[in-house]
Parts: C-alpha cells; structure tokens; sequence
C-alpha cells in the first residue's frame, strides 16, 4: 500500500503544479483597431458587382496566452459602414494562431446586423475574416497593439441577399492617438521633475 500512496501523491503533485502553472499566468489580452479599406459588394448574390469605400472599428479579448507562441481564443465586436450609406454591427470568435512569434494569423467567424439607407428592415448575416500583422504578448499590460492586414467575406441572410468582400488596413488605436498625446505634452512643457534639471544644467 504504500508504494500506491506514494504513486498518488506524486501524481496530485505533478498535476497540481501544472494546473497552477497553466491558466493562472494566462492574462486576457484586448485589442483595438480602426479598420479602413475597401469593399466589393453585390446584392442577389452578385460578387463585387461595385466597389465601395469601407471604415470600421474592431476589437477583440483573447483568453489562454502566456507569451508569443501561443495560441488565443475569445470574443470579438466590430462596427462598420460601407460608403456610408449602411451600418453593420457584429460579434463573434476569434481564434489565434502563432504561426511566427511577432506576426500571429488572427481567424474569426461570427453574426452581424445590417441597417441600409433605404430603410428596410434589419438584416442578419454572417462573416468570416482573417488578420495578419504585428500582435505581440504584452508582458506589462493587458492591451496588446494590432496593426495589420484584414480580409473579410460577408454574407447576407436578408432579402437584399448582400455580398461583400472587405480588404482593409488595421491601425491599432492607440497608435492613432499618439500625435494627439505628444501634441498635449508639448503645450503642458516638461514634468515638475524634469523643470529642476534643466535649471541645473550648465550654460554652454
């Protein structure tokens, strides 16, 4: 008996320490992005029967990662308008996969609604996409910056019986921010930490 209890401790050992070491240092990772680009759309099933100019916002959280070969699954939300004649809200899942360490290949699937100018009603549809680009773990912070390329092919359930064909650049947020952050900082001048040292500095 006991070379059993011996064997059974060191199993709940082994499995505590893996469990412990595994999804208690995987923290969620959100991301961002604009999305701008093109659009080929058609409807009655029609394939890019006419281009259009596209504009969207996107953002995801995924879950499981502790570093950049791993793998990341979990929600996505996107807000989107082609030639600003519709709008289309969705959400879904996002898959991703550390096929190189720096650039990730992002998979996701899921529902959308679409609102159009001529004021049908609400159509639903469905939506497959592929990201490509920079999408490094963050190490430090919960948000980790995205900026790539986005391939989409949406189809429409409603009576238009839309397609739309989307190819588009992602900016990461707060990249867009930057110019207005470093703008704020040059009107407000140097911290009250920095103000002391350029005092001390000797003339030249």
């Amino acid at each position: 008996m006991l070379p059993a209890r011996r064997t059974a401790a060191l199993i709940t050992t082994f499995l505590g320490t893996v469990l412990a070491q595994g999804p208690a240092h995987a923290e969620p990772q959100a991301s961002a992005g604009l999305t701008v680009g093109l659009a080929g759309a058609g409807l009655e099933r029609r394939f890019w029967d006419v281009t259009l100019f596209h504009a969207g916002l996107r953002g995801d959280v995924l879950f499981g990662r502790e570093g950049n070969d791993d793998f990341g699954v979990g929600p996505y939300a996107e807000v989107l308008t082609h030639a600003f004649d519709e709008i289309q809200l969705g959400a879904g899942i996002s898959a991703l996969a550390p096929v190189l360490d720096l650039f990730p290949l992002v998979v996701s699937t899921g529902l959308y609604g679409r609102w159009s100018e001529d004021g049908g009603p609400l159509e639903p549809g469905v939506t497959a996409a592929v990201f490509w680009g920079p999408r490094s773990y963050n190490f430090h912070s919960s948000y980790g910056m995205s900026t790539g390329l986005l391939a989409q092919m949406r189809l429409g359930l409603g009576a238009s019986r839309e397609t739309a064909v989307v190819l588009a650049a992602q900016l990461d947020v707060t990249l867009l921010g930057l110019p207005f952050i470093l703008l704020v900082n040059a009107i407000q001048g140097p911290s009250p930490e920095a103000t002391p040292l350029r005092r001390a500095a000797p003339a030249r």
